[in-house]
Parts: C-alpha cells; structure tokens; sequence
C-alpha cells in the first residue's frame, strides 16, 4: 500500500499531456507524449519513434536509439 501512495504521488506531480495523430480517413499513425522531461513520439504500434527536448537554445531533436537529428533555434 505504502508502494503505491508514493507511486500516485509521484504521477501526480509530473502530469503528462497526450497527443493522437489520425490521417485523413481518422486512423492513428502516432502519439506523443509531454511531460517536464520534454516530448516523446510513437507510432501507431507504440514502438518510441523519437523525442525531443526544449530550453532557453532552442529544442532538440532525438531518434528513437538517442542520435540528435536536429535542432530548432527559433531565429528567423
């Protein structure tokens, strides 16, 4: 029981926000993930596709094995 107050606790305090990505005939080719950690993608069997991560530089890009792909600054 005490196991699982923390764990409720813990989940609490870090709420994740979720996103589904349908085509244009409504199936689901992906979800993604937010939470403080930054955002992670899937595809539409759940494998993890990639994530990214922001700060005050800009955000930067991973695959799913942890390679940077890229990076936005925001500069135009």
């Amino acid at each position: 029981m005490k196991t699982l107050t923390v764990m409720l606790i813990v989940l609490a305090c870090a709420p994740a926000r979720a996103e589904t990505f349908k085509d244009a005939n409504g199936r689901v080719i992906g979800r993604s993930t937010t939470n403080n950690a930054g955002t992670t993608f899937y595809d539409s069997m759940g494998r993890q596709t990639g994530r990214s991560t922001t700060n005050n530089a800009g955000t930067t890009f991973y695959d799913s094995s942890g390679r940077q792909t890229g990076r936005s600054t925001g500069r135009r």
